[in-house]
Order: structure tokens, then sequence, then C-alpha cells
């Protein structure tokens, strides 16, 4: 049997296959492999993988996946003898998810953000998606980056700002903390995100929201062969009318939406 693991920010969705079927699913939470120590990854990845058995074959995608994962290696290894194993990245993960075997552009927008041209087998570029600090463009995180750099800047109209403070700490102290001292700080600007897109329709929400598309656009879209774009994670289904207006501008259609690369991926690996 086939054991699927695609692991993003918020994350972690597990399938195992049968015979192109899934037969068993499981959901952890996410982790980033260059932002979160390898063996606090490791430590969850065994807890796991005591679910599932008979496994012959993993394919494994995780976000941050820049060198061999060695602890998460011998987790599988140890727990299914034999096994053949598949480490990718999560943006072949998309790839593989909204384009299939055929040629394409796919763009992940979930908490993070990454893209890529893709010739229906491999990655032939990739402008590099640079993670929530210096990228990231056209993320949940971003566009609550965005949120947070206005907020404390007293650019965010007030009525905003008090339906803010409602559910989240708007003091300059407890905005840094929680940028800078949380364990998962891209989770928490993404975790934004839900609020922001509940106050589309008025201008600065607007205005904020088609400024990170632009910028996912003109900074990368755009410099890529033109193509149509999957689109993969729940952030970017969220703002479908949004990217395919914006989109229209900048020459780009849109072949795909889908929340979550894993049903692509059962299609992919199945047959």
């Amino acid at each position: 049997m086939i054991l699927i693991v695609e692991s993003g920010a918020t994350k972690t969705d597990w399938c195992l296959v049968d015979a192109g079927k899934p037969v068993h699913r499981l959901q952890t939470p996410g982790m980033n492999l260059s932002s979160i120590a390898a063996e606090a990854n490791a430590s969850v990845f065994a807890d796991a993988v005591e679910n599932f058995t008979d496994v012959d074959e993993v394919h494994f995608y995780a976000a941050g996946l820049l060198e061999f994962p060695t602890e998460l290696d011998l987790v599988f290894k140890e727990r299914f003898p034999g096994v053949r194993c598949e480490y990718a990245s999560d943006l072949l993960a998309a790839a593989r998810a909204a384009c299939g075997h055929a040629a394409g552009l796919a763009a992940i927008l979930g908490t993070g953000s990454n893209t890529c041209h893709y010739d229906g087998d491999r990655i032939v570029r990739n402008i590099h998606g640079g993670g929530f600090i210096i990228g990231d463009e056209g993320s949940a995180a971003a566009l609550g980056r965005l949120f947070l750099a206005d907020l404390v800047k007293d650019l965010v109209p007030e009525d905003l700002v008090e339906a803010f403070s409602a559910f989240h700490e708007v003091d300059y102290a407890s905005v840094v903390r929680n940028v800078y001292k949380s364990p998962a700080p891209s989770r928490y600007l993404g975790s934004l995100a839900p609020f922001i897109l509940e106050h589309r329709g008025e201008a600065y929400v607007d205005a904020l929201v088609e400024r990170n598309f632009r910028d996912l656009f003109e900074r990368t879209l755009v410099r890529y062969d033109r193509l149509p774009v999957g689109v993969v994670g729940g952030f970017g289904c969220a703002c479908r009318a949004e990217l395919e207006r914006l989109g229209a501008a900048y020459g780009l259609t849109f072949s795909r939406f889908i929340p979550s690369p894993m049903e692509g991926l059962v299609d992919y690996h199945g047959v």
C-alpha cells in the first residue's frame, strides 16, 4: 500500500492508498522543516505512523524541505522495514495535484505561498517563495503581515481596529510578542486572514487584499511563461474571485482551484 503525506505550515494530511483508493486518513498539526527543529518533527511523525500498517511505499511532501530529512526517514524505515520513500517539496505536491501530467503553473496559496513552472513531469523553474519574512506574496500570512504592519502604524481604520480587538490583542507589545516570540509565527499571521476576509467590501480591506495579490502577480507569476495557473490552498480558494478578476488584467488564466493537494495526489499516485 502507498502512504501519501502532505505537510504544510498549518496541517499535515496523511492518506493510505490501496489499489488507487483511499483506505485510511489522518490529520496532524503542520510543520515547516526549515524552521522547526528536526527532533520535534520526528516526534510528531513517530506518533502518527503508528496509525498505519502494511505500507510498502511512502511519498512525503513538505514545506521547507531543503535537504534529506534523515530523522524522518529513520521513523518511516523503523516502522515499515523495506519501505521505499520519496521525499519532495510541497511545491511538487501542488504541481502534481493541480496539473497532473500536463504542463502548467502551480501556485500554493495557503498560510505561505510558492509558485513554479511544471512541465508535466518535473519543476523546471521556481521563483523562490522566500518565507513569511521576505516573501510569501499572495499568502494568508502575507495578508496578515500587511495588516499588522498597518495596525502598529495606526493606519487601520478605527472601526476595523475595534472589531479586531474583540478577538485579538492589539497593543503594540502583544503584537510584537505574537509575531517574534510565537512558536509558529507564519501560522499566527495566517490566522488573521479569516478576520480580514470577513470585512471584504470595505475599501481598506479590498485594497489590502488587492495589494497582496498584485505583489504575487508582479513579483512571480508574470515572470513565468504564460500557462494556466493551478491554485492549491484554502486561502487561494477563498479568494478565487479576486484572483480571477485581478489576474485577467495581467493576462493570467486559472485552470483549477483545490483547497488541498491530497485528492490530486491520490489520483497521481493511484494510477
